[in-house]
């Protein structure tokens, strides 16, 4: 086991206007995000990026994380669930 000291968990409420339509945060919501956890949520990598760069490496990460999580894709009247959402807005392959 870690010796870490566990970290207390922040819960942030996110409300309808927080949240992007088609997919993710809003900017109001990452900036209630980044205030009540002290975290630093960046735009998603939309556009067109080099391979090795930043924005690339975070793409990457993000869709590897997130394409590994439980859930589904879509919901009980095949309407695409958040998840998805994000995935298609991050363009992680497979999903767009």
């Amino acid at each position: 086991m870690s010796n870490r000291p566990k970290r207390k968990r922040t819960v942030v409420n996110m409300v309808k206007a927080d949240k992007n339509p088609t997919g993710g945060l809003s900017q109001k919501g990452r900036d209630k995000y980044n205030k009540a956890t002290g975290g630093n949520l960046q735009r998603p990598v939309t556009g067109k990026v080099r391979r090795g760069t930043r924005d690339a490496k975070r793409r990457k990460s993000f869709c590897a994380r997130m394409s590994g999580m439980k859930g589904a894709l879509k919901d009980s009247k095949g309407r695409p669930t958040r998840k998805l959402l994000a995935l298609r807005k991050w363009k992680c392959r497979n999903y767009a």
